[in-house]
């Protein structure tokens, strides 16, 4: 009997972690320990030029070489080669913690739900945030089945999810927003992501968003998601929150006016023809 317990606690989890990267030798490592009692983890490496690939695979990680044709691209692409049925993406600077991890167990029995929208506790200026805030969340574990990426979308590659979906309060742990100086470059190369995808899809600008959405975004960190509960770093984070979309509308915008100004010099011409 002891010897069947014993075969069961080691018993791997009938999940696969999918996770995207490229020059993350400084994350690679703790995501992929962290995730070593599921059953896969895969790695699709966009082209990294540091040793991401080379750790990853002495941690046990199949690693598969796919060039770069956009986040949701790629990600569905990684989800494309799980072999179960049930899958959890990751991404490289994330950690998860064994309270999720005994989440995840206890959720995939369950029979009621096709995903679970987890929360996300991002490490800021040397700690991560109370749990009194309301941090965000991301749906992260979900039936390859049922999901499909927005393959339009240039960033922020959320899933559509077909079924229903559950929340945790559980969360995992991010790095990636670290320090201010990692942020504001996140948010500069999100935010032309973010507005390029905008104007592809024939969104307007608006100059009464351009005034007010900095200081609409602001209240909501700070007050509405109680960011305030996070002292001075709480303040730091949600004014860098309200410049980052402030860039967004900013930047699309500045796509119009360009626009704008090829057509006129296009008409300039053909009338000088």
């Amino acid at each position: 009997m002891n010897q069947d317990m014993s075969q069961n606690t080691n018993e791997k989890i009938p999940v696969s972690v999918f996770i995207i990267a490229q020059n993350e030798e400084q994350h690679i490592a703790r995501v992929i320990n962290s995730c070593k009692d599921f059953d896969e983890v895969i790695v699709v490496d966009s082209g990294s030029t540091d040793n991401t690939k080379q750790i990853a695979e002495s941690l046990g990680a199949t690693v598969v070489h796919n060039d770069w044709p956009g986040y949701a691209k790629q990600k569905q692409y990684a989800m494309s080669l799980c072999k179960h049925e049930w899958v959890l993406n990751l991404d490289a600077d994330e950690e998860l913690t064994s309270e999720f991890i005994q989440e995840i167990k206890n959720f995939i029995q369950q029979d009621h739900f096709v995903a679970l929208k987890c929360r996300r506790n991002d490490l800021f200026l040397g700690r991560f945030f109370p749990t009194s805030i309301r941090l965000p969340t991301n749906t992260r574990l979900f039936k390859k089945d049922h999901i499909q990426y927005y393959l339009d979308n240039l960033v922020h590659e959320g899933p559509e999810i077909q079924g229903k979906t559950k929340h945790t309060s559980v969360y995992f742990k991010h790095y990636g927003y670290s320090d201010i100086e990692t942020l504001n470059k996140k948010y500069e190369y999100y935010s032309t992501l973010k507005a390029q995808e905008k104007f592809n899809k024939g969104k307007k600008a608006s100059r009464l968003k351009l005034l007010l959405v900095a200081p609409l975004e602001f209240i909501r960190v700070y007050f509405i998601y109680r960011y305030c509960f996070a002292g001075l770093r709480g303040f730091i984070f949600a004014k860098l929150s309200a410049h980052y979309a402030f860039l967004k509308e900013a930047k699309l915008y500045s796509y119009h006016q360009r626009q704008k100004h090829s057509r006129t010099q296009d008409s300039e011409k053909a009338k000088n023809q």
